[in-house]
């Protein structure tokens, strides 16, 4: 990795946004919507309608933070995004667990309604974090 530094900072800056358009996303269903909020029984409707929406979230996000890590490096390659792509998603993977999982708060989840009832998103959206850099690098051959 040409600036492990530099990707760092691309990549919290994102992950918080991420999180915190997720989060604005699931107050303006409660909201405005006025969809039911979390209860003792689960996320409630305003977080569930989110789901579908998160990989948008993530690649779009991630896409762009990519292309401004990418065209940031004297040396654009295909690799050096692969490289990226991978410690990103590699280090998002082992986050959610202790963020979204292991550390108990108000929206935190149970390891099967994070890893299985989250599906198919979970998946798709660790699929966006790995492309993001990816994509940014191609946008910067355009």
């Amino acid at each position: 990795m040409q600036n492990f530094g530099m990707s760092m900072l691309w990549f919290w800056v994102c992950y918080i946004l991420v999180t915190i358009v997720g989060m604005l996303h699931t107050i303006f269903n409660i909201y405005v919507r006025k969809m039911k909020p979390m209860d003792k029984d689960g996320m409630g409707e305003g977080y569930e309608k989110t789901k579908p929406w998160h990989p948008l979230y993530n690649i779009i996000l991630f896409s762009i933070f990519g292309f401004l890590y990418m065209r940031g490096l004297a040396d654009i390659t295909i690799n050096e995004a692969l490289i990226t792509g991978a410690i990103w998603v590699g280090i998002c993977i082992v986050f959610d667990l202790f963020g979204w999982v292991i550390i108990k708060h108000p929206w935190s989840l149970s390891f099967k309604e994070f890893y299985v009832k989250y599906q198919p998103w979970i998946t798709l959206i660790y699929i966006a974090i790995f492309l993001g850099p990816v994509i940014g690098y191609l946008f910067c051959l355009i």
